[in-house]
């Protein structure tokens, strides 16, 4: 392609994202490709575009959010599933990356559910989602709902979505915390102070195909969100496994049987309690931060080694836990069988930071220690002999 063509295209495809309609709305993606948006943690096949539609295949269970975050807002967009019952929602004022033992971010959900999901509902058990435009709070965010509701989820007023593979329409209004939701033309649903008040949007992939159109949005004047009300500015977090396989990662010889992706979740195979070589990720890291979340079995003995952390290359782990030797320990004191844990690792130059929390940043453990070794590496998540459940992991430089 010339060069001349090529800045045509990418003219006309910018003017296309942003160029305001006659009702101040502009479309979030240019009919071609995900520009605008990030992908936070499922494959690079979970999402595409099809004939101008954002096209979801479900698996693995995430989101793709938006490069910017947002205050005040109208957004339009309507959406279909392709089976019955299938999943999905649109987050409001999101996180940058999952929430912790989640694969879901943090904030606002408006729900997007067929209505043979219902099929599911136990009809003696008292009401506690609907598929009609659900609006609720997810995993440390706070909403007061409106109307009708159960604990902080707002029920919709009216039944007013069609079921798949009918075509239904959200206008999605957030304005100085409030959030309310028209669906297909009427305003059934929402909530008051929310928290946060400003973040990214997202759209979610949760286990069946999904297709959305005309998503467009019209900014509101901002009300002076703070940090404090605002979720977590990307820091330039990349997702090291994405859902489906192991693409990324150097699985040991020998070891391709213990280390098995399920979803979200990778889970590694011990239950033989035979120890085994790290599984190394291809990215390396020199200075910069490291995410995972883990999740040890109800069985495991604390008093042994249980999993571990390597960094830059160093078959040793840098975060042990369980007991045993390493820089960093976190101990029985520290970890309970069966809970999900974020370890958060800051490394700079020989000296690494770890913060150890259960959920949402509450009681954060940290310990700092000083490292030995080479100043560049790949990541390893040990093996110990044990079964263990990880997800979410992330790397920034």
């Amino acid at each position: 392609m010339k060069l001349t063509t090529l800045l045509t295209a990418l003219a006309l495809s910018f003017t296309f994202l942003h160029a305001a309609d006659d009702e101040g709305f502009v479309h979030m993606f240019n009919g071609k490709d995900l520009s605008g948006w990030v992908n936070a943690n499922c494959a690079p096949e979970t999402w595409s575009i099809k004939d101008g539609v954002v096209s979801c295949i479900g698996i693995p269970t995430g989101a793709m959010r938006t490069e910017k975050q947002y205050e005040n807002f109208i957004m339009e967009c309507e959406w279909r599933h392709l089976t019955s019952g299938g999943n999905s929602g649109v987050f409001i004022w999101g996180s940058p990356i999952s929430a912790p033992g989640v694969p879901f971010l943090r904030g606002i959900e408006v729900q997007v559910l067929d209505h043979g999901y219902m099929k599911n509902a136990d009809p003696k058990k008292p009401r506690w989602f609907t598929t009609h435009g659900d609006v609720f709070p997810i995993h440390g965010a706070t909403m007061e709902p409106h109307g009708d509701h159960s604990g902080q989820r707002s029920f919709p007023s009216e039944d007013r979505s069609k079921p798949s593979p009918e075509w239904n329409h959200y206008r999605i209004t957030g304005n100085n915390g409030t959030l309310t939701l028209a669906v297909n033309g009427k305003v059934v649903s929402g909530g008051d102070k929310c928290f946060w008040r400003k973040g990214y949007l997202a759209l979610e992939s949760e286990g069946a195909p999904v297709e959305f159109r005309d998503v467009r949005i019209k900014e509101l004047p901002s009300t002076g969100a703070t940090a404090a009300d605002s979720a977590p500015l990307d820091q330039g977090w990349k997702h090291l496994y994405n859902g489906l396989d192991l693409r990324g990662w150097k699985v040991p010889a020998g070891a391709e049987s213990k280390w098995k992706p399920s979803n979200w979740n990778l889970k590694l195979d011990s239950t033989n309690g035979q120890e085994g070589p790290a599984l190394w990720s291809e990215a390396e890291i020199a200075n910069g931060e490291f995410i995972a979340d883990f999740q040890l079995p109800k069985t495991a003995d604390l008093t042994k080694p249980c999993t571990g952390f390597c960094v830059r290359g160093d078959k040793n782990p840098a975060v042990l836990i369980g007991t045993g030797k390493a820089p960093i320990v976190f101990g029985p004191d520290k970890v309970k069988p069966g809970k999900w844990y974020r370890v958060r690792l800051k490394l700079d130059g020989n000296q690494v930071n770890a913060t150890l929390t259960e959920t949402q940043e509450v009681n954060p453990q940290v310990i700092e220690a000083t490292l030995e070794g080479s100043a560049k590496g790949p990541i390893g998540i040990a093996d110990f002999g044990i079964p263990v459940t990880f997800a979410n992991i992330f790397v920034r430089e």
